[in-house]
């Protein structure tokens, strides 16, 4: 699998929390051919099953993305607008943006505002329109937008938007493609509205009631210059096998289960604990009566901003891990 091509095209999709039904028509495309059935529930999640009798085994990745809801529009034509997930004001001055209709704009300051003193408030979308007539014949207010940013190769790293999480949608797509054969019941769920609460891994979990979960999802690379060791994990050093985050502290089973088979199969890994930010897995390791739950992650650099970094060994290293839960006596 062509890992930049298949990010370029899930990023050409509209998806942000809430309204990820076009990411999950390419997905389900891309995965049908590893899988007996793709179905996707009421929340929107989608479901990718591949039928055995041994243990249900739960894999999640988000497929949602953060974004911008527009709530009022000027008299001039700009376009005011709230968060969708997590934006930060300081990562956002002159980002281009998509709106699901195809329009185009930037990001832009009040005029007067200190770049250190601003907030989301301060900010507005300019979309080229002369008047607010001419606005509001372009977008409505609740339509929502996306980064309009591209996806590029710099040496062994991958820079590209929305890494969280499209890049472990292609981590459980690869581990398809590489699958061998596994006597357990396998789902791949790209989720929905994780950015919003681990919402659409809640009611996944629920239904399938899995032994075991496992949620892919990038992680805080420690490697940035000012990080202050938020994270544990850096790029290039392999698969980060989850400890802890906000949202949960894994299993010591899962741990050490993931931590044996990375050993057995020669995979490069490294231990995530970070100090907040949380995934799916927080959603599925309390489902019913407990399922048993863990985390593979790609160290990631710039999290939430317009240009995310990942390393493209580390993303293998990441697919080689899933496929070898997936293939495992549990």
């Amino acid at each position: 699998m062509n890992i930049l091509k298949t990010l370029q095209s899930l990023n050409a999709c509209h998806g942000p929390s809430g309204d990820e039904a076009e990411v999950a028509s390419l997905l389900e495309k891309l995965a049908m051919p590893f899988v007996d059935e793709c179905r996707r529930d009421t929340m929107g999640n989608l479901i990718a099953h591949k039928k055995g009798a041994g243990s249900r085994v739960l894999f999640a990745a988000h497929m949602d993305s953060i974004g911008f809801i527009a709530t009022y529009i000027e008299k001039e034509g700009f376009v005011r607008f709230c968060k969708v997930g997590g934006l930060h004001a300081p990562d956002l001055i002159a980002t281009p943006v998509r709106f699901k209709n195809g329009v185009r704009g930037v990001i832009c300051l009040n005029e007067g505002v200190e770049p250190k003193e601003m907030t989301l408030e301060d900010l507005y979308i300019d979309i080229g329109a002369h008047d607010e007539e001419e606005a509001r014949a372009m977008v409505g207010i609740g339509d929502t937008a996306v980064y309009d940013t591209p996806a590029f190769g710099a040496g062994d790293r991958l820079v590209s938007p929305y890494m969280d999480n499209r890049i472990s949608c292609i981590v459980l797509l690869m581990a398809m493609e590489q699958f061998q054969k596994s006597e357990n019941d396998l789902y791949f769920v790209f989720t929905v509205q994780e950015e919003l609460g681990l919402r659409g891994a809640k009611t996944a979990a629920y239904a399938i009631d899995p032994d075991y979960g496992i949620a892919v999802d990038v992680t805080v690379s420690a490697d940035e210059l000012g990080s202050k060791h938020s994270g544990s994990s850096r790029l290039g050093g392999g698969a980060a096998i989850k400890v802890m985050d906000s949202s949960i502290i894994c299993h010591p089973e899962m741990v050490s289960k993931l931590s044996a088979l990375a050993g057995e199969r020669g995979i490069d890994v490294q231990m995530d604990v970070i100090r907040s930010g949380g995934t799916d897995a927080g959603s599925i390791y309390t489902t019913k009566m407990g399922v048993l739950t863990g985390g593979i992650s790609i160290p990631c650099r710039y999290v939430h901003t317009p240009q995310e970094m990942v390393d493209r060994g580390d993303v293998e290293a990441c697919a080689r891990l899933v496929c070898a839960f997936a293939e495992a006596s549990l």
